[in-house]
């Protein structure tokens, strides 16, 4: 089959060419893919050292073209959205049962390819905020992925959301997805916040747990800024009363996720912000985009 392959001499250690077929174990499906998404974080900080020939990716899109053996799961001819740490960028997929969902005819395969991941860990980072409703949240990295997501779905449980964004041009059409306030870093916000879902990292991180209210969060998801974080805690002991710093890991299997997920863009209540789209043929421009923070939201490749 076809894949977007591990490869150690060539940009961004990916190219496309030939892999092995997957071999489903009893508990997977085999999908053929339609679409696969790439995320910020399985491109910068793809590790060195794999195999080559290897299948990276997380999010792709398809139909499934073998049951699993062990009648769990759907039927060969369904459309699904999978996950799994690895294998989604090739034509063929083996993924378990659990980390799937039917996606319905009237839902684009690509714009599900572009909801496993960064809306899942948008979604699980809501929840644990706790309850929102009335409750000032800030956004950092609001103009990426998982930042979209966390916009529409914070505002969705009730949040007042501020979205943090680079510059104006990033800040485009998220006050259409529920931000109500756009800030240019977590600085700039005017009065403490109850929860921070922070997608930077670095010195942005620091700040943005300054500015926690009594008792707030801060869900620290991922670090584009590529920066390590040093916060002077007896600074924020003059600052912050019982806030909580958390690092956010992802909860698998996915699959409940999933369904909700899908739910929400059928009924369009979940916009899932595709910023580049094309062939997977462009794998290099679409990587390169991505890195850049050229593309706002989500990259979504067709095979």
């Amino acid at each position: 089959m076809q894949a977007l392959v591990y490869d150690p001499q060539v940009p961004h250690r990916l190219r496309l060419g030939l892999a092995p077929d997957p071999a489903p174990t009893p508990s997977q499906v085999l999908v053929r893919v339609a679409a696969v998404s790439f995320n910020f974080g399985e491109i910068a900080f793809r590790p060195g050292g794999g195999p080559a020939g290897h299948v990276p990716g997380w999010d792709a899109a398809g139909v499934v073209v073998q049951a699993a053996a062990d009648g769990s799961g759907p039927a060969v001819g369904s459309r699904v959205v999978t996950f799994g740490w690895s294998g989604a960028w090739a034509e063929l997929r083996a993924v378990d049962t659990g980390d799937l969902a039917v996606v319905p005819e009237s839902v684009d395969l690509g714009q599900a390819a572009a909801l496993p991941v960064a809306g899942a860990t948008a979604l699980q980072a809501v929840r644990r905020l706790g309850p929102l409703i009335g409750r000032r949240v800030l956004v950092t990295g609001a103009s990426g992925g998982v930042g979209r997501y966390a916009v529409q779905l914070a505002a969705r449980a009730g949040a007042h959301v501020i979205a943090s964004v680079g510059g104006p041009a990033r800040g485009e059409g998220l006050r259409e997805l529920g931000a109500a306030e756009i800030v240019f870093g977590p600085s700039e916000v005017s009065g403490r916040v109850y929860g921070v879902l922070d997608n930077v990292g670095g010195p942005q991180l620091a700040q943005a747990y300054n500015q926690l209210e009594n008792g707030g969060i801060v869900q620290a998801i991922g670090m584009a800024s590529r920066e390590p974080t040093l916060i002077d805690f007896e600074e924020a002991r003059t600052r912050v009363d019982r806030g909580r710093l958390e690092t956010f890991n992802l909860t698998t299997p996915l699959g409940d996720d999933l369904v909700y997920l899908v739910h929400l863009l059928r009924r369009g209540g979940l916009d899932p912000q595709i910023g580049w789209r094309g062939p997977w043929d462009n794998a290099l421009e679409a990587a390169e985009s991505l890195l850049a923070r050229r593309v706002p939201g989500k990259v979504v490749l067709d095979l």
